[in-house]
């Protein structure tokens, strides 16, 4: 979360609507900053689970980010999205309602699974034996495609998140055409420490050197 604020770049007062804003982990975060927030999530129960932790002074709404009547032009300073592109069908809706709500010169700001290190069931991590190194294999990268899975904390064999894989120049594109700039881009790695062992040196190598997260920072111009 400070990675995004800091993308973000927000001053002290800003209107920021947290996109999917789930159960409201950023959109807390944000008002601790000062922010005059709002969250936007298309599910009941998660909405009422950010009410439920949050002050009543963050503004909570049910609505689906694809659809332009959840939008007022020109009303925030800021948006994010965080670690929810993925799971949302239509990017080019999204990035266009964005666009309505922002403010011209403000950012948005995406972090999301990286798209070239992290597609569900088409990478993993491998170990070369004669090399003593841990790699990450890609077998799908170029080709959009949808994978369901099961996320917390509603999830059950009846219930699950479809995840959109998307390869970079689609997301670069849609933004684009909503009339965005990108303007700044983080790959984060995870900060997982592997237990002593033969192969923990390299797995941790491996860590630093292949990023698992993606940060955009796009301006409305």
């Amino acid at each position: 979360m400070p990675g995004a604020y800091n993308m973000l770049n927000p001053t002290k007062g800003n209107r920021i609507l947290d996109l999917a804003c789930g159960q409201g982990v950023f959109s807390r975060f944000l008002y601790k900053k000062g922010m005059r927030v709002e969250g936007l999530d298309s599910s009941t129960e998660l909405i009422n689970h950010a009410k439920s932790r949050s002050n009543s002074s963050i503004r909570y709404l049910v609505g689906d980010v694809e659809n332009s009547e959840n939008f007022v032009k020109d009303r925030f300073d800021g948006m994010a999205c965080l670690m929810a592109v993925q799971n949302i069908k239509n990017i080019n809706a999204l990035f266009k309602n964005a666009a309505i709500g922002l403010k011209p010169q403000c950012y948005f700001v995406l972090v999301m699974t990286h798209p070239c290190f992290r597609i569900p069931r088409q990478t993993h991590w491998g170990w070369d034996e004669e090399k003593k190194l841990e790699y990450r294999r890609v077998d799908h990268y170029l080709s959009e495609t949808n994978v369901p899975i099961l996320t917390p904390p509603f999830a059950d064999k009846n219930s699950f998140t479809l995840t959109y894989h998307r390869p970079l120049q689609s997301y670069i594109t849609a933004l684009s055409a909503a009339g965005f700039a990108l303007d700044g881009l983080e790959e984060w790695i995870s900060n997982k420490k592997s237990q002593p062992g033969k192969r923990a040196k390299a797995e941790n190598r491996s860590r630093k050197e292949i990023p698992l997260f993606l940060a955009l920072r796009a301006k409305l111009i």
